[in-house]
């Protein structure tokens, strides 16, 4: 199969320079892009059937379509690229920022021309010092050989790119968040609408966009919608970046077709569970997602098919438990994560987080009562979508609503028994 958004990468892990990029064809999709009209760009992305790859999956030719266009539109605009990768078991994009990082820059010089936009920021997990030293050497690279600047190829397309390290909240992950953060502000999400699309960063029309979703664009436009269709098993198109952690033989990252059954990923490509141990769940997509279980590994991996399973496919990078591994002590350790990483900005949050996480590790140390099965569930209402400012705290409790659903019995057994049965 064809993979795109890997097939550069070297053995030797180490980033690809911009003459083997260009050498694989590096920079002929933004070639082809600057002769086209920046509305059939866009067109292009729209056909693909192109959905983010940050874990909402909206279709993204389509959030290109809300940006104001023509003379009357406000300027400078700009494009974003959230690489502010903090979701627990995810780690996809830093495998491209640090592997193929010309594929992020050309995707996004082409995403800017489609939307009219003048100044495009990446905004990176400050944590990812290599990614930094990568995305910088890159960008250097790029601006020498007039694939940014002024005049881009001669086309009078002009686009500058800035690299912004984060201070580090899980809460930048969220794109207004991640817009007041750039501009100097806590990071707190903003009301919509308006939209970024329309009143973004510094109030003017700004597109944020998942690093992996940025790397398909300059490959749609340089083979066309049909062939990017064609890579995929689903209606959704493309390949997808699918990661696999936990104690399976195989951890790791591998660029599949979209829609390849949970159980070929688990079992194929990541080796099955380790000798001695047994599957019980996983979460499909990152830490913010519902728990899969045995019934579901048929399931094929894509935004459609995942959620009629109860879940969403989020980043598709899958955190898997085993049956040695205490379920309550690891939906515990991720409240807690949350609690620590809510931004404070609305009370069902930052309240009903810390409330959850301390119940939750009451269970573990043995302190836990009937009632507390009540409380949990109960707070899995009462942070559900619609009830919050953002979708921060849905997600933070998208672990805790499952595991209730499939390990009802060991989160009995931590209250019966007052203590973790695992310890």
């Amino acid at each position: 199969m064809e993979k795109p958004l890997t097939g550069n990468f070297r053995p030797d892990k180490t980033a690809v320079s911009l003459p083997e990029y260009e050498r694989a064809g590096g920079y002929q999709g933004l070639r082809k892009a600057l002769t086209m009209e920046p509305a059939e760009v866009t067109e292009r992305v729209k056909k693909s059937n192109l959905r983010g790859r940050g874990g909402a999956g909206f279709p993204t030719g389509m959030k290109w379509s809300f940006v104001p266009m023509g003379k009357e539109a406000q300027h400078p605009k700009y494009l974003v690229a959230n690489a502010d990768e903090m979701e627990p078991g995810t780690f996809k994009d830093r495998a491209l920022m640090e592997r193929d990082p010309h594929q992020l820059i050309e995707g996004m010089i082409v995403a800017a021309y489609a939307i009219e936009a003048d100044i495009g920021y990446i905004f990176l997990r400050g944590e990812y010092e290599c990614s930094n030293q990568c995305l910088s050497r890159a960008i250097a690279e790029a601006k020498a050989s007039n694939y940014l600047g002024r005049n881009i190829l001669g086309s009078g397309f002009g686009l500058e790119i800035h690299l912004h390290a984060s201070a580090g909240r899980y809460i930048c992950g969220e794109e207004t968040a991640l817009l007041n953060a750039l501009e100097g502000k806590r990071a707190h999400p903003r009301a919509k609408p308006p939209f970024p699309q329309v009143c973004g960063l510094w109030g003017k029309p700004t597109i944020v966009q998942n690093v992996e979703t940025l790397c398909n664009v300059h490959h749609i436009v340089n083979k066309g919608p049909d062939w990017f269709r064609g890579l995929s098993l689903t209606e959704d198109g493309g390949t997808k970046l699918f990661g696999v952690s936990g104690k399976v033989k195989r951890p790791g990252l591998w660029e599949l077709p979209m829609g390849t059954p949970l159980r070929e990923i688990l079992e194929d490509h990541a080796g099955g569970m380790r000798d001695g141990l047994r599957f019980r769940g996983l979460l499909p997509g990152g830490a913010s997602t519902d728990f899969l279980v045995e019934e579901h590994l048929d399931t094929p991996m894509d935004y459609g098919n995942v959620q009629n399973a109860g879940s969403r496919l989020g980043t598709g990078t899958m955190v898997v438990l085993d049956d040695q591994t205490c379920p309550v002590g690891m939906v515990w350790n991720l409240e807690h994560f949350f609690a620590q990483e809510s931004c404070g900005w609305c009370t069902p949050c930052w309240s009903g987080l810390a409330w959850t996480e301390k119940i939750l590790l009451a269970m573990e140390q043995g302190r836990g009562s009937a009632g507390d099965l009540d409380t949990l569930m109960f707070q899995t209402k009462f942070l559900a979508p619609g009830n919050t400012f953002c979708a921060f705290a849905p997600g933070a409790v998208e672990p805790l609503q499952s595991a209730l659903k499939y390990f009802a019995e060991d989160f009995r057994r931590h209250i019966d028994e007052h203590r973790c049965p695992w310890r």
